[in-house]
């Protein structure tokens, strides 16, 4: 009895499954498809990009980002996907945007002040609400940006000319003396040591040790570059970040050692100098409460660094051009000759000199040395019909930009390209609005005060057949002074010789 109940019961179970499995099945299946859309919701987005793909999309790009540098990247995606593009960095959506109208759109408002970027790395370079150059607290960056205003223009922007004419002098008149049992220097490194020259004179005015503060200038950039990026898991493993740590500290503790010599003299003068200069308007302002130690510091690193990072990279790059197009040297020279002769350059000069200024700019489109602007959504907007949310990252193309629209030579070194005046909405190498470069004109007037004074001592030459091909490899070129015989690509020759070198 008990077995034949047993059958019956799996005779009727085995009837019923089959009835019941698909009713159930059906709204299981509905649930699923429903939560894999609400999931995946950011597919709807009509933003050119990859797709979110239940959230795959924003690993691959992140790590994309930290595989090929921002600036590949960036240029991968614009050139796969157009001139804006949707991304993600560390889950945040983020637009790459290279073309000229949202550029211009989004530098001239000012719901785009402030930037973004890994906040434990910016924590660990110092960068993090303090300075000018990364301090994503809007409020707090405003009551930072007028000292370096003030310091960066009026009789700082004139002394400046005078300043980098005799720094440039210095130095190329020492170029023995560094040379001295070496064959070839490194150029980029000798750039830089001019540069942080200038700056120290005109903004801090303490005796350093150009050699081993321009060294860790650059370990500094090497961890900022690094770290810019990094996810915070990064920062949950010591021994990945440490040495970038270190590099940093070491930075930041050698000017504060300057700082502190800066105060001491402050504390000591008779009489303080008219106009103080950037330090001292600084450790005052501190004195009086309105800003703290950290940020004190790291302001004066961040204009003492400035010069050797961005603006001596570019002068480098200007020799190499130089180097690799001797007609553009000798149509500089020719103004120079007609304009200075063989004075010093003056304030004077500087709106004479259209040929070499159109050559600093030609440098700057065709090999920029900051091609990417980093911006953050601080309100929701549309530019170019495409909703932006408050939050959203944005990164500027411009290094892309200017070789999109406009110039009649675009993917070509040519002076023809500035000819004729082109509009700003075209041609941002300090961008504009806002939040653009505070140093932008003295800038302009070092780069000018340096390379004039240096064309006026020394030609910039090759070997015979044998070109500079790839400019991106700035650390395997190197300078030979004087007569010396050329073993790299770039060399100097003085202009009051008429012997030439052999290959």
């Amino acid at each position: 009895m008990i077995l034949e109940t047993l059958d019956l019961m799996h005779d009727k179970i085995t009837r019923v499954v089959p009835e019941v499995m698909p009713a159930a099945t059906v709204p299981i299946l509905l649930l699923m498809c429903f939560l894999f859309l609400i999931w995946n919701y950011e597919e709807t987005s009509s933003i050119p990009g990859p797709s979110f793909c239940m959230g795959i999309g924003p690993l691959i790009s992140h790590g994309r980002f930290l595989w090929m540098g921002m600036g590949n990247a960036c240029n991968y995606y614009n050139k796969l996907y157009g001139e804006f593009v949707r991304v993600w960095i560390s889950g945040e959506e983020t637009f790459i945007i290279s073309k000229s109208s949202s550029v211009f759109h989004v530098m001239k408002h000012g719901k785009y002040i402030s930037r973004f970027g890994s906040k434990l790395g910016l924590q660990c370079i110092g960068m993090h609400e303090n300075g000018i150059i990364f301090n994503n607290n809007p409020a707090l960056w405003k009551e930072i940006r007028p000292f370096f205003t003030k310091a960066l223009s009026g009789p700082g922007l004139v002394s400046m000319i005078a300043i980098c004419v005799e720094s440039t002098k210095v130095h190329l008149d020492r170029l023995d003396d560094v040379t001295a049992g070496l064959e070839n220097i490194n150029v980029l490194n000798f750039m830089r040591q001019i540069t942080l020259d200038t700056s120290n004179k005109l903004f801090l005015g303490i005796p350093l040790d150009e050699n081993a503060l321009v060294l860790k200038i650059q370990n500094y950039f090497d961890a900022w570059q690094a770290l810019l990026l990094k996810p915070d898991i990064f920062f949950k493993i010591s021994w990945l970040y440490k040495k970038y740590e270190k590099s940093a500290k070491d930075l930041k503790d050698a000017i504060e050692i300057l700082i502190e010599q800066k105060r001491q003299r402050l504390s000591t003068a008779e009489k303080l100098k008219e106009p103080m200069d950037f330090a001292s308007q600084l450790i005052f302002a501190q004195s009086r409460g309105d800003m703290t130690g950290d940020n004190v510091n790291q302001c004066v690193l961040e204009m003492m660094i400035a010069a050797p990072d961005t603006l001596s990279v570019t002068l480098f790059f200007m020799l190499v051009l130089i180097a690799e197009h001797p007609e553009v040297e000798e149509e500089m020279m020719k103004e120079i000759e007609a304009v200075i002769g063989d004075r010093d350059i003056q304030s004077s000069d500087m709106p004479n000199l259209k040929v070499v200024e159109n050559f600093i700019y030609e440098s700057m489109r065709y090999q920029p040395v900051v091609d990417l602007v980093m911006r953050k959504a601080l309100q929701d907007d549309v530019i170019d019909g495409y909703l932006v949310k408050k939050g959203t990252n944005i990164i500027l193309n411009i290094g892309r930009m200017h070789k999109l629209d406009f110039f009649p030579k675009p993917n070509e070194f040519s002076l023809k390209n500035f000819e004729k005046k082109v509009p700003s909405r075209y041609f941002q190498p300090f961008g504009f609005g806002p939040r653009s470069c505070v140093g932008k004109f003295i800038a302009m007037v070092m780069m000018k005060a340096i390379l004039v004074t240096f064309l006026q001592r020394h030609r910039v030459q090759t070997t015979k057949g044998r070109g500079l091909n790839n400019i991106q490899k700035i650390n395997d070129l190197s300078m030979h002074p004087k007569e010396r015989q050329p073993l790299l690509e770039m060399f100097f020759m003085p202009r009051n010789t008429d012997k030439h070198q052999d290959d």
